[in-house]
């Protein structure tokens, strides 16, 4: 027992500041070998890809939300936000005060949300419910958030009149011309109408109806924003890592994923200045790679070996964005089945083992 306990007392400690992707995987991963402490605005884990699914079915939400709790059984779960970082410590917004040996930043971007799974799947429910009243549905917002919302109401509300605006040239811009191509495609033969080269003022909307830049005036029932989300980084200018900002409010970051000039913070995920896609699968890509480094130093080794290579070339896929039916891989189809939610999370987690 005492052996037990002496190893108890010699785990180190690793503080989490966001339960995203790359926050939860990252916890995931080595709760059993580390005192870690997760740091979150919420109660729960949201599968991502399942967002935008989940506002036209709101079931995908009953499987795609999970409490902290439920998956990261050894790990102290603060629900609260993290307000500062000392050289050893970090500061949360209701006094707690946490000693880390390692410390890791994934808070990606700002995002309004519940604190709790049950407002969380209420929020759904009411979205459900806004776009099923709709007769009409206007989309601002070109990119892969727009472009999935707009075939995700196309495929389960066929009859409804949608519109998607966009400011550029093209739809999803970060590209190839062909797959922007292959969207509208897809989109017009769902009857979508797709605005090109004008933006909205949403100033300017009086009883459902808004004009764009143009002047072109455009009725809608109900509208949805899916535009750029600016960075979890603001707070950070208060705090030790400060001047290891670039001027988009990224951490900057070395080919160990640690915080420049920092041998014992990392930084993973959207709020790294990697230059690369922001996309779920290479977000867990970083928590899993700074999980092994963990793992080594916390064995004593002196420094770390694996080095994150983006090898990502900018395409994507486009099949999830455009067949909802198919939207999601097969490390999803845990949730689609009858299991416990924990089960259901370590099936999701061993996908990118």
């Amino acid at each position: 027992m005492a052996s037990v306990e002496r190893s108890e007392e010699q785990k180190k400690k690793v503080v989490v500041i966001g339960g995203g992707v790359g926050g939860s995987f990252l916890a995931y991963n080595i709760q059993h070998c580390a005192d870690v402490v997760l740091i979150d605005q919420k109660e729960y884990f949201e599968v991502p890809w399942a967002n935008l699914r989940s506002m036209v079915d709101p079931s995908f939400a009953a499987r795609s939300v999970i409490n902290h709790i439920d998956y990261l059984t050894k790990v102290k779960v603060i629900v609260s936000s993290a307000v500062n970082i000392t050289e050893n410590e970090v500061l949360t917004a209701d006094g707690q005060t946490f000693a880390y040996d390692y410390l890791v930043v994934a808070t990606g971007h700002e995002e309004s949300v519940p604190k709790t799974r049950k407002e969380r799947l209420s929020w759904y429910q009411s979205e459900f419910e806004k776009i099923s009243s709709a007769n009409s549905v206007l989309i601002v917002g070109g990119g892969p958030t727009g472009v999935e919302l707009a075939s995700e109401i196309a495929y389960d509300f066929p009859n409804k009149k949608v519109k998607l605006v966009h400011r550029g040239p093209r739809l999803l811009e970060y590209i190839s011309t062909r797959a922007s191509q292959k969207a509208i495609e897809w989109l017009t033969s769902k009857k979508v109408e797709v605005i090109l080269d004008q933006s909205i003022n949403l100033k300017s909307m009086q009883d459902g109806a808004i004009q764009t830049s143009d002047g072109e005036t455009i009725h809608a029932d109900c509208h949805f924003i899916c535009t750029g989300k600016p960075m979890g980084s603001s707070w950070l200018r208060s705090t030790v890592l400060k001047d290891r900002m670039d001027i988009c409010g990224r951490l900057m970051v070395d080919e160990n994923l640690r915080v420049r000039g920092f041998k014992k913070v990392f930084a993973i995920g959207d709020i790294t200045d990697i230059n690369e896609l922001k996309v779920g699968y290479l977000v867990q890509k970083h928590a899993i790679m700074t999980a092994k480094n963990l793992k080594m130093l916390m064995m004593g080794r002196n420094e770390i070996f694996i080095i994150f290579r983006n090898n990502e070339k900018r395409t994507l896929t486009i099949l999830h964005l455009l067949s909802p039916s198919l939207s999601f891989s097969s490390s999803f189809s845990a949730y689609s089945s009858e299991k416990s939610k924990e089960d259901s999370l370590k099936g999701f987690h061993n996908g990118f083992k």
